[in-house]
Order: structure tokens, then sequence, then C-alpha cells
């Protein structure tokens, strides 16, 4: 899975140590689907209980966030690179109770959403501080598409907002590979859409007999691509920054299409997605480097969490 290190302009895990949690993300979520792999084989996955289920409605309007799990915490503390344990929503995925699972396909496809909520956690919140998350984030198709069926190893921006000369700027989507970094818009809308590209500030979309505009995508994508490489260059990062427009349901058609730019439609989406898959690359130092110059930029609006707002008081 993909590691989501920005989310629009919730606080990060990754922003407080991008250099430590992404290793650990890794380590986490290969330990967490050993032991739910081995409790499902065992046929020990956890019943549903009236105490569980009260104690998982109260957590809805807690500020301490106390997660339940299937997982118990590792014994040994004094493990090299635990995470900071001032919560156990660190080291705990919530396993739904209630789900009935028959195989092992579906066994991954619950890991992966539990993985899912797990990230959207690390994207909104630090030991001491939260963000309000919107709650469409919970539900949305393409954030899912980019955390579950890419790797480990690229980090996800997902409509981070930058602070540029004291304004915001909110990008779209900015995936950062070991070998490059991705500036994509996505272009998707009803199944089997055409749509006819020029440098005019509107395209035409087609679709059975209709036809209507929309937003010419480049104009939000060069911003994006223009604001992504003056970062990296002020802090001395090499990487090939590429952009496309991702229309995995749709066509796209541009005879004059401008150099430098990818347009990923349903013919060709395929065969870039698994370019993407198949990279057996680590996690590389100029990638972190380009991560972190870029997070610098991110804008970050969040509260202390109630116990940390209630230990400062105290002193």
């Amino acid at each position: 899975m993909a590691q989501l290190i920005k989310l629009q302009d919730y606080v990060s895990r990754y922003e407080t140590d991008l250099y430590r949690y992404p290793s650990q993300f890794v380590r986490l979520k290969k330990q967490q689907w050993e032991k739910m792999k081995q409790h499902w084989e065992n046929g020990d996955l956890p019943k549903p209980s009236p105490a569980v289920e009260e104690l998982v409605e109260d957590e809805k309007n807690s500020m301490k966030d106390k997660l339940f799990s299937l997982f118990k915490k590792k014994e040994d503390e004094n493990e090299e690179e635990t995470i900071p344990q001032p919560s156990d929503e660190d080291l705990y995925l919530d396993m739904d109770a209630g789900q009935d699972i028959h195989s092992e396909e579906e066994l991954k496809a619950s890991f992966l959403n539990l993985v899912f909520d797990f990230q959207l956690r690390w994207a909104s919140s630090t030991i001491t501080e939260k963000s309000y998350v919107d709650n469409s984030y919970h539900y949305d198709e393409r954030l899912r598409y980019l955390l579950q069926r890419f790797p480990d190893n690229i980090f996800v921006m997902y409509n981070p907002v930058l602070k540029i000369k004291n304004a915001p700027v909110e990008l779209e989507t900015v995936l950062i590979t070991p070998t490059g970094i991705w500036c994509l818009t996505f272009l998707e809308f009803e199944e089997g859409t055409a749509y006819i590209g020029s440098g005019e500030r509107f395209w035409v979309k087609k679709w059975g007999d209709r036809e209507e505009k929309v937003l010419n995508p480049l104009i939000g994508l060069k911003r994006m691509e223009r604001i992504v490489h003056q970062i990296i260059r002020y802090a001395g990062v090499e990487l090939p920054i590429y952009q496309a427009v991702i229309s995995r349901n749709g066509y796209i058609d541009y005879p004059l299409s401008p150099v430098g730019i990818q347009f990923l439609d349903k013919r060709i989406h395929h065969e870039w997605f698994q370019q993407q898959r198949s990279s057996s690359s680590p996690i590389k130092s100029v990638q972190l480097k380009a991560a972190q110059a870029i997070m610098e930029y991110c804008q970050t609006t969040s509260f202390k969490r109630l116990q940390w707002e209630e230990a400062a008081s105290d002193e």
C-alpha cells in the first residue's frame, strides 16, 4: 500500500518525522497482516460483544481516540524503532468483529480496508494534535485506489494545501516515488466519456448523444508541476517530475498535445499502473528529501488533543 503522507491541510505523523514513519508503516503493516492471517487460519477472529460495541460507540465522541483491536500490544517494549506510545492507536488496527470471512482474498480485502482507516488516522493526527477530517475521505474511491493498489515505496500527497507567498494553494495529487515525482490530475465522469483536448480554457466532454464543456485539466496540472519544480530545485533535489492526466474510465483525444504531459486514459492507464506497481526499488534518501522539501511548504490546521491541553493547563 502506498503511504499517505499528507492529506489536505491535516496534521500528519509524517511531518513530525518523515525519516522514521515510512519504515514503521511497512513494518507494522507486515506484522499486523501476519497476525491477522494467523488468527483467521486458527479460526479465532473476534466475536462481537456488547462491551466492545459500547466502547466502539463511545470512541466516536472520545477525544482520547482509544481504539479496540484484534491484536495485542507487543510484549517487547524495548524493541528498536517502536512507535511512541501515548495512545493505543499507533499499534492497533480495528478488526470488525461482525465480519464473516470465507477466503484469504476476503481477508486481504478486509485488511486493506483496516489499513486504509489506519492511514487516515496517521494522516490527520500526531502524538499531541488532531485535525478534523472531512467524512467524505473515508469513502473516497480515488484515494483508496491510490493507497490500496500502489506499493509501499510510493508517498501520496492528496489535495495538499501549500502556503506559497503567504497564500494557500491546494494542489491535486502528488506521487513521490523512488525514481520520480508524478503530478496527477483526474478527469473521470461517466463510463466511456470522451474528452476532446485543446489549449482553450475548456475541453469538450462527450458521452452518448450529450456534449458539454469541462475545465481544461492542464491549467491546474501545470501550476502544480511549476510549484513542485520550484520547491525541489530550491532544496537541491534531483528527481524528474512527470505530469499526467488520468482517466481510468474514459478516453482523451488531444492530437496536438503539449510535450511532457501524459494522457493515461482507459486505453493505456493499465500499462502505466502496472509499471508503478512493479517497481521494487526501496525508499530512497532523495525521495525522502523531496517529500520533506514539499512538506515544509504544507499548511496545517489542527488542535491539541484533550489530554495534552489538560496537561499544559496543570503546569
